[in-house]
């Protein structure tokens, strides 16, 4: 695998074993069956109890059963997962940075007793509900509301391209807690069997299509109170959750470029054209050496961003641009890699083509590139292009 720089000396015992037990998990579990679930728009969800099995969500976290391994093997995690397919890399970190991490940061010892070790094992699932129809990238402007009354809340409002809301036995809602549009955005945990709790499937996707994306509808859902996250409130709730799962992604997107670049390496070596391996000529070896050089750079980034979260120096902006750099990077990877396989490129029987269109979503969610790149120009200049409580 591509390590040009051979950043995995520096790996320890158990970050190595950990990616190496993915990596076989992968290769023997998910890989073989993964295009046709692509292609059927479904989610391998016989895998999910076996992935809890194996310490794959939140496995970061300590105590309730979880692992509490370091940020880098966590990292090594999602670039194994998403080196298969970003859906895969997509259930584990909503399951883990979305779910159990505000349970884990902000739930009262109950809500911990009762969710995390379920979650852990992936005998529960879980989802996370900020984006509405009307605002994605500003959530501060969020409709849903939770109006107090004796005994718990009354909740009402929508929630769209939720990644497992269709399967999921919990949702993470955040919700105003009154009708007046000043108050703070607080969390909530509503059970999806609850009495007008709807989760509709998206479908027709055109990327993302091995990952189950839906709805979450609430019409006068009623909740305990002891269903409220009583530590968080306010925005930094659920951008605290997004900085942790944009770690992941900073991470998997790596991944998915790695396994292009291996599946496009192969390719030239082995098609003959003219004579000879297309891995012969100028114009590949071009393509090949500026694909080593981007993913190197982004490996060097996901490493360094490993070792400020491990040290508690991290700040949100350096996820921001580990997140924006390596997703372009991996989206446009993807495609080079689909130009060296040149038409076999378009079929299932090749990961790029399938790596390219669902970077065209990671590339989008959890903070678009767009909106990645107004954080980074707010940090350098101290201006903001737009109202930084609302991002």
């Amino acid at each position: 695998m591509l390590d040009y720089f051979d950043l995995e000396s520096t790996l320890t015992q158990e970050e190595r074993l950990i990616r190496d037990e993915a990596r076989k998990f992968v290769d023997g579990r998910v890989r073989p069956d993964i295009a046709e679930h692509y292609e059927a728009g479904t989610f391998p969800t016989e895998l999910i109890p076996e992935m809890g099995e194996m310490g794959f969500y939140a496995p970061n976290l300590e105590g309730y059963g979880l692992p509490g391994v370091s940020e880098t093997a966590y990292g090594l995690l999602m670039q194994e997962l998403e080196a298969c397919d970003s859906g895969l890399r997509s259930m584990a970190s909503v399951q883990g940075a979305l779910v159990m991490y505000p349970i884990y940061a902000y739930g009262s010892a109950e809500q911990k007793e009762t969710w995390l070790p379920k979650l852990g094992r992936g005998e529960a699932v879980g989802c996370f509900g900020l984006t509405e129809p009307e605002h994605g990238s500003n959530p501060g402007g969020m409709e849903t509301r939770a109006e107090k009354d004796d005994e718990g809340y009354v909740l009402n409002g929508s929630k769209t391209w939720i990644t497992n809301s269709p399967i999921s036995d919990v949702a993470i809602v955040w919700a105003r807690d009154s009708s007046d549009p000043d108050t703070p955005v607080r969390g909530f945990l509503v059970e999806t069997d609850r009495d007008g709790v709807t989760t509709n499937k998206i479908d027709e996707k055109l990327s993302l299509r091995a990952s189950v994306t839906g709805e979450i509808g609430l019409n006068d859902v009623w909740i305990p109170e002891a269903n409220l996250l009583p530590d968080v409130s306010g925005l930094k709730g659920p951008l605290s959750c997004l900085t942790q799962a944009r770690y992941g992604i900073a991470w998997g997107a790596v991944g998915a470029a790695r396994d292009s670049f291996e599946t496009a390496r192969e390719y030239a070596r082995e098609r003959d054209q003219f004579g000879g391996p297309i891995a012969r000529f100028q114009l590949q070896q071009d393509k090949l050496a500026e694909m080593a050089t981007q993913i190197t750079l982004g490996q060097l980034l996901a490493y360094r961003l490993a070792e400020l979260k491990e040290s508690g120096e991290m700040r949100p902006q350096h996820v921001s641009m580990a997140k924006r750099n390596n997703v372009r990077m991996a989206r446009d990877q993807s495609r080079i890699a689909r130009e060296i396989l040149g038409g076999n490129g378009i079929t299932l029987d090749y990961s790029p083509m399938r790596h390219m269109a669902n970077m065209e979503t990671v590339y989008t969610y959890e903070g678009t590139h767009d909106i990645h790149t107004l954080v980074l120009g707010e940090d350098l200049t101290g201006i903001p292009a737009y109202n930084p409580d609302e991002r």
